[in-house]
C-alpha cells in the first residue's frame, strides 16, 4: 500500500472516490427498479473503473482486484449477455460494502483488508456469459482504428485465418512473401521458440509479432507485391515514417498485408497453384490500388470528423466544475464562521449604543453595518451548507436490504434532497434518520400477504421528505403501513411500569405515540437483529434534543404514520429569547420557545403533586427556573405575576417563570471554561448587545437534572 505517495493525489482520490462510492449504493438499488437502464449501467461501471484507476495508482491491490471484478460484472451486464437479478444485486452490493470498507481504511491510512477469496470467485461467475452463444472474440494486436478500416474494407480475418498464418511463419505452412526476403531462419526458430514458452497457446508475444512483420516487410523493407504507380509515392512516403517509429506500419501497409495473407481473398495457407491463378486477376489488382489510393485523402476527412463531437461537446465546457470550484479545509470554514461571529456580537453592540444615539449619521451608519453584517453572515453560512441528499443517499440500500431479509416488498419515495442545512446537522442526523426509516419498514409496513387482504397494493411506500421553514428544516418520514394502536400502546406503557392503569388511561392518542421514544419501550414481542429491545427510538430523541429539535408524530390506525422532525437550519449563530432571572442575563434557543404570555401565578394548579398552568385546554408543568439558576432564590417568596415561556423539547412542553423578557437576538455560542464544562442546563455562553455574559440554556439538559 502507497501511502508514501504525494499527499495530494491521495487527498484527490479520497474525495473523489468517496462521491463515487456515495452514488454507487443509490444508482444499484435504482439499477434492480430499472435493470434495463443502460445508461445506469454504463454510469456503475465507470464508477467501479474510476475507482479502480485511482487505486491502482496508489498501488492499492486489495482494493483494485475487487473493483475490477465488480467491473467485470457490469460490462457484461451492459453487452446485454447476462440479466439483473436480485441474486447478483446481493453479490455486487457485498462487494460495494467491502469497497467501502477499505475506502475507510485508506482514509485512515490503515492496511487493507482484502475482499473474500469467495466473494471474488462468485463476482468473477457472475462476469461469464449467461449462454455459450455470447463466446467472446480474441483480441487482435492490431490498432483499433486500422481494424475499423479494414473491416468496412472487408479485409478482416479470422481467428483461424490467424492462427494459420502463425503457423506459416513458424514453417508448418509456407508464407506468402518473396524469395529476397532477408528474414533468417534463426529469426523464426526464436519467435518459435518463444511460442512454445508461452504460457498461452492462443495468444502470441510481443517478439512473435515483430518476427511477423519482419517476415512480410523484409526486416523494414516492405514485403508485398508492388502496386499501381499511384499509390507508390504513397507508399515510399510512408516508409520512412515506418523505419523511423521502429516496427510500426502504415495504413496502406496493414492493407496490403491482408491482401498478401488473404491472396486477394483467399486463405493464408492456400496453396502455390491455389494463388498463382489470383495474381492476375485485374478487377482484384485494380480494387486494392483503388481502395489504397484515397488513403492520403482519408486521413485529412477524418480529423475534421473527429473534431465534430468535441464542437458539439464545447458549449458545456465553458464553464468546468475544476475551475470554479476551490477545495478548502472545514478548519478554515469554521474560522471564517468564528470571525462573523466576532462581527455580529460587534453590531449588536453598536446596535444597542446607536438606539440610545440622537445623532442621524450614527443611525445610518449602524443600519448599513447590519445589512452588510447579515449578508455576510449568510454568504459565509451558505458556504458551510450542505445538500441533505448526503444523508438521503444511503438510504435506498437501508430499504432494500431490510426489505428483502423482512420478505416484504417496499418503495422509498425521496422529496427535498435539495434541501441544504449546517454540514455538522448533515452529520448528526444520520444516525436518528436511519433508526426511523428502519422503523417504518420494520414497524409499519406490513406483509404483503396481509397488505393484500386489507385491500392495500403488496408493495408499501416510505416517504422521506425534507424542506426549510425559516430558520429550521423539517424532516418528514411517511409510511402507509398498519398505524399505530394507542390502546396497544397504552397496554405496554402499563406491562414496562412506564404508568400504571389509571395513568396510561388519561394519556391523548398523542401521548401514547410519544411512548415509542421512552428507553426500553418496544411494542415487538420478540428480539431481531433489527428491533425489539427499545434503543433506536430512544436515540432518536436524544440527539434530536440535543440538536435543539423537536419530535411529534401523527398516526391512523391501518393507513400510516408520519414522525415529523424540525431542527435549526444551523448551529453556529443562534437565534435566541434574551430574558433574565433578578439582575442576570440567559438565553433562551428560540427554537424551542412555542409561546409567551403574561399569567397571574396565583391561578395555577396542582397536578400529581405538580405545579400546571391550563392553555387552551393544554395543562403544562410550570418551573420557575430562577430557583435552579440564581443563587439564593430558593427560599424567596412567590411572586404573583409573571412571565411565562412555553417550551418544547422533543416531544414534551412545560412552562418557565422568568422575571424580564429582554428581547430576540442573535448570539454567537462560544464554549464555557474548563472549570465550567459540564454543567448541567447550560450550552455554552455569549456577550448580549450590552457588553455582558448571558449563559445559553440548555432546555433538555436543565429539565433532566432539575426536574
Amino acid at each position: 500500500m502507497a501511502f508514501d505517495a504525494d499527499d495530494e493525489i491521495l487527498q484527490d482520490f479520497l474525495v473523489e472516490a468517496g462521491e463515487i462510492l456515495e452514488k454507487l449504493s443509490e444508482q444499484l438499488v435504482d439499477l434492480e427498479q430499472h435493470p434495463d437502464d443502460s445508461d445506469l449501467l454504463n454510469a456503475i461501471f465507470r464508477g467501479f473503473h474510476t475507482v479502480k484507476g485511482g487505486a491502482g495508482f496508489l498501488q492499492l491491490e486489495a482494493l483494485v482486484n475487487c473493483c475490477h471484478s465488480a467491473e467485470n460484472v457490469f460490462d457484461i451486464l451492459r453487452n446485454h449477455k447476462r440479466s439483473v437479478d436480485s441474486e447478483l444485486m446481493d453479490v455486487v452490493l457485498e462487494a460495494l460494502d467491502y469497497v467501502n470498507a477499505m475506502f475507510d481504511q485508506v482514509r485512515n491510512g490503515e492496511e487493507l483488508t482484502p475482499a473474500p477469496d469467495e466473494l471474488i470467485a462468485a463476482l468473477d461467475a457472475l462476469a461469464q456469459p449467461q449462454t455459450e452463444a455470447s463466446s467472446s472474440v480474441a483480441e487482435e494486436p492490431i490498432p483499433a482504428e486500422d481494424s475499423v478500416e479494414s473491416a468496412q474494407d472487408g479485409g478482416d480475418i479470422t481467428d483461424d485465418e490467424f492462427e494459420q498464418l502463425l503457423d506459416a511463419l513458424h514453417g508448418d505452412a509456407p508464407v506468402s512473401a518473396p524469395d529476397n526476403s532477408p528474414t533468417s531462419d534463426e529469426q523464426v526458430a526464436s519467435a518459435n521458440g518463444d511460442t512454445n514458452g508461452s504460457a498461452s497457446g492462443d495468444d502470441i508475444t510481443d517478439d512473435e509479432f515483430e518476427a511477423l512483420l519482419d517476415e512480410l516487410h523484409g526486416k523494414g523493407k516492405f514485403a508485398a507485391k508492388p502496386v499501381e504507380s499511384d499509390n507508390t509515392e504513397a507508399t515510399s512516403a510512408d516508409a520512412p515514417e515506418a523505419g523511423n517509429a521502429g516496427e510500426l506500419i502504415t495504413d496502406d501497409e496493414f492493407e496490403n498485408l491482408l491482401d498478401e495473407l488473404h491472396g486477394k481473398g483467399g486463405s493464408p495457407t492456400a496453396s502455390a497453384s491455389e494463388k498463382e491463378p489470383a495474381k492476375p486477376q485485374p478487377p482484384q489488382k485494380s480494387a486494392e490500388p483503388a481502395k489504397a489510393a484515397p488513403k492520403p485523402e482519408k486521413k485529412p476527412d477524418a480529423k475534421p470528423a473527429a473534431k465534430e463531437p468535441a464542437k458539439q461537446a464545447a458549449p458545456p465546457r465553458e464553464a468546468p466544475a475544476a475551475e470554479t470550484t476551490v477545495r478548502v479545509d472545514t478548519k478554515r470554514l469554521d474560522d471564517i464562521m468564528n470571525m462573523v461571529g466576532e462581527l455580529v456580537l460587534v453590531r449588536n453592540r453598536l446596535q444597542r449604543l446607536g438606539s440610545e444615539s440622537e445623532d442621524e449619521h450614527m443611525h445610518k451608519a449602524v443600519s448599513s453595518l447590519d445589512v452588510v453584517t447579515t449578508d455576510l453572515q449568510a454568504a459565509v453560512m451558505q458556504t458551510r451548507m450542505q445538500p441533505i441528499k448526503k444523508v438521503f443517499g444511503r438510504f435506498p440500500r437501508v430499504v432494500r436490504d431490510l426489505a428483502r431479509s423482512m420478505k416484504k416488498e417496499v418503495n422509498l419515495v425521496m422529496h427535498g434532497e435539495d434541501t441544504d442545512l449546517d454540514k455538522n446537522l448533515v452529520e448528526a442526523l444520520s444516525d436518528p434518520l436511519v433508526h426511523l426509516v428502519r422503523n417504518s419498514v420494520d414497524h409499519g409496513i406490513e406483509a404483503p400477504d396481509v397488505r393484500e387482504k386489507a385491500g392495500k397494493p403488496r408493495q408499501g411506500t416510505v416517504t422521506l421528505s425534507a424542506e426549510q421553514e425559516g430558520d429550521h428544516i423539517l424532516l418528514s418520514i411517511d409510511d402507509d403501513g398498519a398505524g399505530m394502536d394507542p390502546e396497544v400502546l397504552r397496554r405496554k406503557a402499563v406491562e414496562k411500569g412506564i404508568y400504571d392503569q389509571d395513568a396510561a388511561d388519561r394519556l391523548t392518542d398523542t401521548e401514547c405515540f410519544n411512548l415509542i421514544f421512552a428507553a426500553g419501550f418496544s411494542t415487538k414481542e420478540q428480539i431481531s437483529d433489527v428491533s425489539g429491545r427499545g434503543v433506536g427510538m430512544d436515540v432518536v430523541k436524544t440527539k434530536i434534543n440535543q440538536l435543539n429539535g423537536q419530535l411529534s408524530i401523527v398516526s391512523a390506525l391501518g393507513k400510516g404514520s408520519r414522525i415529523i422532525i424540525k431542527v435549526p437550519l444551523t448551529l453556529a449563530i443562534m437565534p435566541t429569547l434574551m430574558i433574565k432571572l433578578d439582575d442576570q442575563s440567559f438565553a433562551l434557543p428560540l427554537v424551542n420557545v412555542v409561546e409567551i404570555f403574561h399569567l397571574d401565578l396565583t391561578r395555577t394548579n396542582i397536578v400529581d403533586g405538580r405545579e400546571c398552568i391550563v392553555v387552551r385546554d393544554n395543562v403544562f408543568p410550570l418551573f420557575h427556573i430562577k430557583r435552579w439558576l440564581v443563587k439564593g432564590s430558593v427560599g424567596s417568596g412567590r411572586p404573583e405575576n409573571g412571565h411565562v415561556v412555553i417550551v418544547a423539547m422533543g416531544t414534551r412542553k412545560v412552562g418557565f417563570v422568568v422575571d424580564q423578557l429582554v428581547g430576540q437576538e442573535e448570539v454567537v455560542i462560544k464554549p464555557l471554561g474548563r472549570g465550567l464544562q459540564g454543567t448541567p442546563g447550560m450550552a455554552g455562553a455569549t456577550i448580549t448587545g450590552d457588553g455582558r455574559i448571558a449563559l445559553i440554556i440548555d432546555v433538555p439538559s436543565l429539565l433532566q437534572h432539575y426536574s
